[in-house]
Parts: structure tokens; C-alpha cells; sequence
């Protein structure tokens, strides 16, 4: 199966912020699923990771297009993590 979407993407800093982020998707859900110390904190290094990927994403965009859907994936992905920490979440072991 061709991957049509791969040949649209021009390796923009968008796409690195996107890529960045999806990263981030996995090792908080990761970090959700086994919430082991280490696991957290590969989530939480992978955070800062996306966050300097996403400030940087308007500097490679055309009318900031994709940069608004990529900030609200990282909040998302932030809300996930943080509940990590809330009481009733799974906590740190």
C-alpha cells in the first residue's frame, strides 16, 4: 500500500513538530499503561522534546497552517500526562 500522505510532506518544521508530538502521543500512552518512574520520565523528556518542536513549527509553516492543530495535540498530550500525577490518577511508583 502506497503512503500518498508521506509524499505531501515536505519535512517542514510542522512536520517535525507533528512527528515530535506523535512520539510524545506514544510514550505518554506508554507512560499510562505502565506507570513506572522510568516510563514517566521517558514521557516527560519526550515532552520538552515536542514542546521546543512546536515553538519551533511556525517558523517552517505557510500561513501557519498545521501549527494550530499541532499545539492543540500537545495540550492534549500534556492533560494526558499530567494525569499521571492528579489525585485518583495512577501515580508515580
Amino acid at each position: 500500500m502506497k503512503h500518498y500522505e508521506s509524499s505531501l510532506r515536505t519535512n517542514s518544521t510542522v512536520d517535525q513538530a507533528q512527528d515530535s508530538v506523535t512520539k510524545l502521543h506514544n510514550a505518554v500512552t506508554q507512560a499510562l499503561s505502565h506507570p513506572a518512574e522510568q516510563m514517566i520520565d521517558q514521557a516527560e523528556n519526550s515532552l520538552e522534546h515536542a514542546e521546543e518542536a512546536v515553538r519551533h513549527a511556525p517558523e517552517g509553516s505557510v500561513g501557519g497552517h498545521g501549527v494550530d492543530l499541532t499545539e492543540d495535540r500537545l495540550a492534549e498530550e500534556k492533560r494526558r500526562l499530567a494525569s499521571l500525577d492528579e489525585p485518583g490518577g495512577k501515580a508515580r511508583s
